[in-house]
């Protein structure tokens, strides 16, 4: 759990409608099945109509909670939001809060990871390919009240792309211990053991 963040004030979350701040179908997913257990009506951003806030933060809870204010005043009901991105060391943690916008307008991420491997080769042929998701989720009610987790999964880059499972950097990603991609993993497997799922736990274990 994020040490900055003050853990006096857990709000439980009761049963009802629950917005989930994204337009991403494979984020909207992948947090609609991690939620299915515990009886909440789920409902996407786009669903709704919701716009897409800038994410302006330099931090991915700082993003988080901004699209999980926004989804909340809009609609009503609590929002839960994710911020999330790959952190490749070589690079210095790029493209990190920035990886969605590394897929250009077209939310491309062929297109992204090309851009990494380009990248990680500009830097050198023997440059180490470690790297790691982080996850950001925060949960904000109409009045205000924010909780928010952040999660984190390590592994190394490969190159080309495996799979055609889960989405964006997915396929080039092989978590550490495992010798298939992301890409390739059963979804429910990669529930059990990513970023998205550690930030889930953390917020399951202190909201519901």
């Amino acid at each position: 759990m994020n040490e900055e963040i003050g853990r006096q004030a857990i709000r439980k979350l009761e049963p009802g409608k629950l917005v989930i701040a994204s337009h991403n179908p494979g984020k909207v997913r992948e947090i609609a099945a991690l939620l299915g257990p515990h009886g909440l009506d789920v409902l996407s951003a786009a669903e709704l109509g919701l716009p897409e806030p800038d994410e302006t933060g330099t931090t991915f809870i700082a993003n988080a909670e901004l699209k999980a204010r926004a989804a909340a005043d809009l609609s009503g009901f609590p929002a839960l939001a994710d911020d999330s991105g790959l952190c490749v060391d070589a690079l210095g943690g790029e493209p990190g809060i920035f990886s969605a916008r590394w897929a250009g307008p077209n939310k491309d991420f062929r297109d992204a990871m090309r851009l990494v491997e380009q990248n990680l080769e500009r830097v050198g042929p023997d440059i180490g390919r470690d790297a790691h998701f982080i996850c950001a989720l925060s949960l904000a009610w109409p009045d205000g009240h924010i909780e928010s987790f952040e999660g984190r999964v390590d592994g190394v880059l490969v190159w080309p792309p495996r799979g055609d499972r889960g989405f964006g950097y997915d396929p080039m990603f092989k978590p550490n211990g495992f010798d298939i991609t992301f890409g390739e993993m059963d979804p429910e497997a990669k529930h059990r053991m990513s970023h998205r799922a550690d930030a889930f736990a953390q917020l399951v274990a202190a909201v519901l």
